[in-house]
């Protein structure tokens, strides 16, 4: 049996026409971050690799990580380790049921992003 309205449909509405809901955005995050802190993970691998290898090869690879480019790499997987533990946080109690109403949702999605920028401000200060 053929669809005989299919081209007379209405399509369905794209991304492009939806607001960017910090919902939204906290959901994509915790998938991009944890994606990223495999890249983390490989890096530290690497660093070990080194340094299990011998000098030569360790004060290359540690003289990249202590870069610019790897201190920012870095820095990023700080703050993406940070955003993804308060985003599971976050989803643990969701989990149980808990903070479903639209303003607890937005108001924890704000939690999970500056909290997670003001962590990994004092993970740096403790570090340096």
């Amino acid at each position: 049996m053929a669809d005989v309205n299919r081209g007379n449909r209405p399509i369905s509405p794209h991304l492009t026409i939806y607001r960017m809901a910090i919902t939204m955005l906290v959901s994509i995050m915790n998938r991009l971050t944890g994606a990223g802190m495999v890249l983390a993970a490989i890096l530290i691998v690497w660093w070990l690799m080194a340094a299990a290898s011998g000098e030569d090869y360790f004060t290359i690879v540690d003289g990249f990580l202590t870069s610019w480019p790897g201190l920012l790499v870095l820095i990023g997987s700080l703050w993406a380790l940070w955003f993804h533990f308060l985003g599971g946080v976050r989803h643990l109690f969701m989990d149980f049921g808990l903070g479903y109403e639209i303003k607890t949702v937005n108001m924890t999605g704000w939690i999970v992003l500056i909290g997670s920028l003001v962590l990994t401000s004092i993970s740096l200060m403790l570090i340096i």
